[in-house]
This record gives structure tokens, C-alpha cells and sequence, in this order.
């Protein structure tokens, strides 16, 4: 049933990605406009899907939900972090191949899924995952393509979706709810999220030379990686803390494996056109991933139904 549920809701994203797709191609949005979609995206809808997940009535036996959340993240990352480590050092892997199959696009279809296949209330369990993805991705992630780049801690800090996990975890260890009025506007934009991230995608898809990317090699190659191999390292990883006993940790679990098994994350292509990293392959690899995700990410979750 959640497998079903998730195409569904994967397809009706796909098709909003094709209405960006068609929207830039008869210049209704230009291209230069899609930095706008981004920045909103990062600077207002992300932060409010954050805030509004912590929004609810805390308990022991969410707190130690969140808990193990956030060590499926960690474990998560840690395991991905030793593979990129050594085949690193075993071959010349470009930067943007190596961020591609690394990180995933948690941060712009986690929220929006989740939200759709179990409920609001199960999506402040996905926060664990984006917070931890956030650090790696400042830090590991911009060193990829900048290895001399020093940790701005600063930077990290003030990333406006690690100050909207700082502000949560205030309200949720303090136990103070938002108010109606800033709720209501806090879920509206954090409805937006999903679909304002889609048609970014659609609208980057225009720039695609599709003849020659069906060529490359690379971007078949990488996006499997991304879609199979790595979400099957993700999904042992889930099934041996499947043994922690917590209330609901199948759903919590379920969760993480969600955020682990999405595309490449979005953020990979801006660091590519930050550092001029082979921007064209950042893409490529954004948007196939993206289309084999449509099927991977079903039969994905049809496997953890049964076998976790």
C-alpha cells in the first residue's frame, strides 16, 4: 500500500517537473529566473517545512523516535562517507561523480513524501536526516570540489535549515506549540516545497543536450549507483537497527530509508556551477536519477515493507 501510495506521489512529481520542463521551454520562465525558485525554496519553504514538522506535543516516545532518527542519519552518512573515502583513493573520481552518489535529494522530496504517504506528523523524523546530511554536505560536500576550502563553521551555522532545526528543537524541548495564525502559514509554505522544487528541476532539464547525454556513460553509471547500489547499503543499514526497540520505529525507520534512497540532491549541481565542476554532468546525472527514481524508489519500499 505505501508502495503504491509513493508512486503515486513520485508521478504526480514528475509531472510537475514536466510543466517546468515546457514552461522554460517556450521561455514562460527563463532560465536566469530559476535562481529564484531556489532561493525561496532555501531561504523560506525548506526552513517552514522544518519549523512546522517540530510543531507538536512532545513525549518520551518521540523523543526517542527522533533519536533513532538521527542515528539511522549518522550511521547512514558515516557508512557513505567510508565508501566515497576509498574509492576515492583507489581511482580518479571527479567531484561532482562522487557528491552525486553520496548525497541524496532528502532536502527538496523527503518532506513532501512523507508528508503524503504517512502524515505531517511523521515528518519532524525526517528533520534528523536533513540536519545531519546539512553538516556533511558543508563540510565533506564542499571539500569535494574545493579540497583546499577551509570548514566555515559559520556558514554552517547560519544555513538558514540548521537555524530552523535550532529553533524547532527549542520549541520541542521547551514544549511550546506555534500559534494557529503562524501554523497555517508555516504548513501552506511547506505544502509548496515539493512542487517549487520539481519545477526547478524542469527548468535546469532545458539546458540538458539530450543526444549527447544519452551517450554518456557516466550519468548511466552514476545514477545507478545512486538509485540501486547505495539505497541497497542504505536499506541493510535500516533492517540491522530495525533491532533497536522504539515505539513506531518501523515508520521511523522507514523514514531514513526514504531520505536515503531519493536522487541526486539538488545542491550537487549548484556546488558543480559555484566551482565549474562539470556543471553539464551535475545536471544530467540530477534529472535521469530523477526519472529512474520513478521506478527504484516503489520497488524499494515494496522490499522494506516485506523484509523489514
Amino acid at each position: 500500500m505505501i508502495a503504491k501510495l509513493l508512486l503515486y506521489k513520485i508521478l504526480q512529481l514528475f509531472l510537475m517537473m514536466v510543466i517546468g520542463f515546457v514552461l522554460a521551454k517556450f521561455k514562460v520562465i527563463k532560465n536566469e529566473e530559476n535562481g529564484i525558485l531556489s532561493k525561496i525554496s532555501l531561504y523560506l519553504l525548506m526552513p517552514s517545512a522544518i519549523i512546522n514538522a517540530f510543531d507538536f506535543e512532545r513525549t518520551s516516545k518521540k523523543t526517542e523516535g527522533l533519536l533513532l532518527a538521527f542515528i539511522a542519519a549518522f550511521v547512514i552518512h558515516i557508512a557513505f562517507l567510508i565508501l566515497d573515502i576509498g574509492y576515492s583513493k583507489l581511482s580518479k573520481i571527479s567531484p561532482v561523480s562522487r557528491a552525486s552518489v553520496m548525497y541524496s535529494n532528502a532536502g527538496n522530496l523527503i518532506i513532501p513524501i512523507v508528508t503524503f504517504i504517512l502524515g505531517e506528523e511523521w515528518v519532524v523524523y525526517s528533520t534528523a536526516f536533513l540536519s545531519v546530511q546539512l553538516v556533511f554536505l558543508w563540510t565533506h560536500g564542499i571539500r569535494m570540489f574545493s579540497p583546499d576550502t577551509k570548514i566555515n563553521i559559520k556558514k554552517i551555522m547560519f544555513n538558514p535549515n540548521i537555524i530552523a532545526i535550532a529553533l524547532g528543537l527549542i520549541l520541542l524541548f521547551a514544549n511550546v506549540r506555534l500559534p494557529v495564525f503562524v501554523k497555517e502559514v508555516t504548513s501552506s509554505f511547506s505544502g509548496m516545497l515539493g512542487p517549487v522544487a520539481m519545477l526547478t528541476a524542469g527548468i535546469l532539464a532545458t539546458k540538458i543536450d539530450f543526444k549527447k547525454a544519452l551517450k554518456n556513460k557516466s550519468m548511466y553509471m552514476i545514477s545507478f549507483i545512486r538509485t540501486v547500489v547505495y539505497p541497497t547499503i542504505t536499506f541493510l543499514i535500516v533492517k540491522l537497527l530495525s533491532f533497536i526497540s522504539v515505539e513506531n520505529g518501523k515508520q521511523i525507520l522507514l523514514i531514513s530509508f526514504l531520505a536515503g534512497i531519493t536522487p541526486v540532491a539538488s545542491t550537487v549541481m549548484q556546488f558543480a556551477q559555484i566551482k565549474r565542476s562539470d556543471t553539464d554532468l551535475a545536471v544530467q546525472i540530477n534529472i535521469f536519477s530523477t526519472v529512474l527514481s520513478v521506478v527504484t524508489m516503489p520497488l524499494w519500499i515494496a522490499l522494506y515493507s516485506n523484509l523489514v
